[in-house]
């Protein structure tokens, strides 16, 4: 296991676990308690985490693990879950990304689909996300539309007056969403309100709506509201969305398609 990766999955147990203890933490990776000790101190650092006598817990009250580091979660099901949003774009649609991991893997599997290598364009990409963007700017057949705003360093995405005078002037063909929580009575939702409302205005501006998320985030309510779900055409998830789960949004006027 690399440096990376146990970072990658201590701050995945703090999240899971809200605290760490050492020994424990050292049993679980299979490597030293000095290895975990010296890993703790520099993700403290770096104020990821804080260090106490023993072991680790969250930074702050409100704790958000970066985007960096939530890359290998669940990422088998991602990979399926942006590969079927993907293919539910046309060659020449304006499309609108979030930001987010999810939302990162669609930019990907768009990138790699063979009919949209050559076009002019062959997609107008729209995204306040600006790892996206800097991904896909290389791309010279797809035009990138970058949004103003205020950079989060967590999820590298503009929020803010500016990112949203920006949308309030543009119309999208099919916007996907990226979200912390979506529920069918509730709604779609993240956890930070300048995001949820740069994301809202996305929806106002989409002739169809998208939400990509695996099955861990339905029916999970989180505290800013993006859309109700019948501003939602299509949901994208894994199979862990059990059926009987599925028809609850279904009933709310959302087409599911578990992957």
């Amino acid at each position: 296991m690399t440096r990376k990766e146990r970072w990658q999955t201590l701050l995945d147990l703090l999240v899971e676990r809200g605290a760490l203890e050492v020994e424990a933490a050292a049993g679980t990776l299979g490597v030293s308690a000095a290895t975990v000790r010296r890993d703790l101190d520099l993700l403290a650092e770096q104020q990821l985490l804080v260090r106490t006598r023993g072991g680790a817990v969250p930074h702050g009250v409100s704790y958000e693990l970066p985007l960096r580091y939530r890359t290998s979660r669940r990422a088998a099901e991602k990979r399926r879950i942006s590969e079927a949003v993907a293919a539910l774009v046309t060659p020449g649609e304006v499309v609108g990304l979030t930001g987010g991991t999810t939302t990162t893997e669609v930019a990907r599997a768009l990138a790699g689909r063979p009919d949209l290598a050559q076009g002019s364009p062959a997609l107008t990409v729209v995204t306040n996300a600006l790892n996206i963007a800097g991904e896909l700017v290389i791309r010279p057949q797809f035009k990138i539309v970058l949004t103003g705003g205020v950079a989060r360093p967590q999820s590298y995405e503009l929020t803010g007056p500016l990112a949203e005078q920006v949308l309030g002037q543009l119309t999208v063909d099919t916007a996907v969403l990226g979200v912390d929580g979506f529920d069918p009575r509730d709604g779609a939702a993240t956890r930070h309100e300048d995001e949820a409302s740069v994301n809202r205005l996305l929806c106002e501006r989409a002739r169809r709506v998208v939400v990509a998320a695996d099955s861990g985030k339905l029916g999970v309510r989180a505290f800013a509201r993006i859309c109700a779900p019948e501003a939602v055409d299509v949901l994208v998830t894994d199979t862990g969305l059990p059926p009987e789960a599925a028809s609850r949004f279904e009933e709310s006027g959302v087409e599911v398609l578990r992957v």
